[in-house]
């Protein structure tokens, strides 16, 4: 898949790497691995620890891609897969 910066909001995210780099829970914050799954209000990180449930609304991610890192607020993601092209376009409008 194709990532960009203004894309990621509204793309599948299961597969891609993931850095929190920001969250409002101290124990998740730094926390990175692969995401494996993913609800509406969380993610499922496979980690070098195992695997981490972290939710989305209170943090802030980092994915990586092929075509490089891209920052994203958990408000941005924080819908269902399935509902995510639907209720996140506001979100891509606005992202450059």
């Amino acid at each position: 898949m194709d990532y960009s910066n203004r894309n990621i909001v509204i793309n599948e995210l299961i597969g891609l790497k993931a850095r929190i780099i920001k969250s409002l829970d101290s124990r998740q914050y730094g926390t990175s691995g692969t995401v494996i799954d993913e609800t509406k209000n969380t993610l499922v990180l496979e980690t070098g620890k195992g695997i981490k449930t972290v939710m989305k609304n209170i943090s802030v991610f980092r994915f990586y891609s092929g075509n490089g890192s891209f920052t994203v607020k958990g408000e941005e993601i924080n819908f269902r897969p399935h509902e995510r092209i639907e209720r996140a376009m506001r979100f891509y409008r606005a992202r450059k």
